[in-house]
């Protein structure tokens, strides 16, 4: 008996990533080519789905390329999937909100259906090793700080 709690104490306090699920890979258009996740290996992955008629997916955008331009230094790449049906919808939306980070598109919702995506905005956060190790969904102000200290506890792992 005692050797078996050991065993289970000793489960309990590995690393969270050490049971980790393995992001879905993913190839997608982008408006420079395609993005593939798998590819990204070795960087800290944060992927965004986002439309442009989502009054909250307006609010994370700025706030996510600010994290791109702050931390890719560190190795962090954002992806935004944006699921509008129509792809015009947010390039026009985003003439008026030019961001630096990676945007494509999805427009069947495959990868989203694929991600179990139900609340807009949703984001995952990708390990350098392709686990996924955090979901938030929704986006609101006061989330950022503790969202932000997630993504930098991953790029210093």
């Amino acid at each position: 008996m005692k050797i078996r709690l050991n065993v289970i104490i000793l489960l309990f306090t590995l690393s969270q990533t050490a049971f980790a699920d393995k992001a879905i890979d993913f190839e997608l258009p982008t408006d420079k080519g395609t993005i593939k996740l798998s590819s990204l290996k070795g960087k800290v992955v944060y992927v965004d789905f986002w439309a442009s008629w989502c009054p909250p997916c307006r609010e994370s955008l700025p706030w996510m390329d600010k994290l791109q331009y702050q931390y890719e230094d560190l190795g962090l790449v954002v992806i935004g999937i944006n699921l509008d049906s129509d792809k015009r919808d947010a390039r026009k939306f985003l003439k008026k909100m030019p961001i630096s980070f990676t945007i494509a598109y999805d427009p069947d919702g495959h990868i989203a259906d694929a991600y179990e995506v139900d609340v807009m905005p949703t984001s995952y956060l990708i390990d350098r090793d392709g686990n996924l190790i955090d979901t938030h969904l929704g986006f609101n102000p006061k989330d950022v700080k503790p969202l932000e200290a997630k993504i930098i506890r991953a790029l210093v792992q």
